[in-house]
């Protein structure tokens, strides 16, 4: 009998550490909002100069997967690892399939062109390697992905798919 007990343990505490060995980013949340791309390195040279910059270029695209329920982005939060954080302080509705692209600089918001602006003219994501979190306005998490340059970015041009 202690043999039976010994070995379930041995395979429960084996259990519990596949289970703790599991990344943050691989865990799917139970959202209909989900990071579906990310442009974290804007074309040409970096530059965070409201009038001249291109933070404007540098976006990430947040898509409503669901295929009925309609959801209003007020209240949701957008951080990197950092802690950088923008907070969707106006009503945005993303019909179900549609998108909104959160851009950095400074421009008018649009729902006809699905695109919010940070109003901040600095640079959000880093060109190497940074985490993604998108926190619902309850706090509880929308979806989170990490990412670096060599291993995410296969063909280098800045840009990455998460769901597609």
């Amino acid at each position: 009998m202690r043999i039976r007990l010994v070995a379930a343990t041995a395979v429960a505490a084996g259990t519990l550490t596949a289970l703790t060995a599991v990344p943050a980013q691989a865990a799917e949340y139970d959202s209909a909002l989900k990071i579906r791309g990310i442009q974290y390195d804007a074309p040409g040279s970096d530059s965070n100069r409201c009038s001249t910059g291109n933070t404007d270029e540098e976006y990430l695209t947040i898509k409503n997967y669901s295929r009925s329920t309609t959801v209003n982005l007020k209240g949701y939060v957008v951080k990197d690892a950092a802690g950088n954080k923008f907070t969707f302080t106006a009503s945005h509705t993303l019909q179900p399939g549609d998108y909104v692209k959160l851009r950095g600089g400074n421009g008018s918001d649009s729902d006809a062109n699905n695109v919010v602006y940070r109003d901040n003219c600095n640079f959000m994501w880093n060109n190497d390697k940074d985490t993604i979190y998108v926190y619902k306005p309850s706090g509880s998490r929308a979806d989170v992905h990490s990412y670096t340059q060599s291993g995410s970015d296969k063909d280098r041009n800045g840009y990455i798919t998460f769901h597609g």
